[in-house]
């Protein structure tokens, strides 16, 4: 799994983005289990997370509301499919409003762009 660490910071709030090919739901659940190893990873406040199957799109908000659904429209609009994004958030004490959603844009973004670099998968 790539993962892409401190990525953003705002108000206290720290991201980190992550990702691999994944082929169905039960390897989602397996790939975020295997991040949740990290500690840092496991103490996460959110890890909201998305991917395009055969069978349409999986999300969870993992309690950071909308979240998985701004991954899905990006994920739908890049046509890519079967690959897992994950979204990581530590929850630095003030709320962000609207800006949450920006910055779950902006950490899909970053990992589209990185791994447009490396040439894929």
């Amino acid at each position: 799994m790539r993962i892409l660490e401190g990525i953003i910071s705002d108000r206290g709030s720290k991201y980190a983005v992550s990702g691999a090919p994944c082929a169905d739901e039960a390897t989602a659940r397996t790939l975020l289990s295997a991040l949740k190893r990290q500690k840092k990873f496991a103490r996460a406040t959110h890890n909201s997370w998305a991917y395009l199957g055969a069978d349409g799109p999986v999300k969870n908000d993992d309690g950071e509301a909308g979240a998985g659904m701004v991954i899905v429209r990006m994920l739908e609009r890049e046509g890519l499919r079967d690959h897992l994004v994950v979204v990581t958030r530590w929850f630095g004490g003030k709320h962000l409003g609207g800006d949450r959603f920006r910055h779950v844009q902006d950490a899909v973004r970053i990992y589209l762009e990185e791994r447009g670099r490396d040439g894929g998968d």
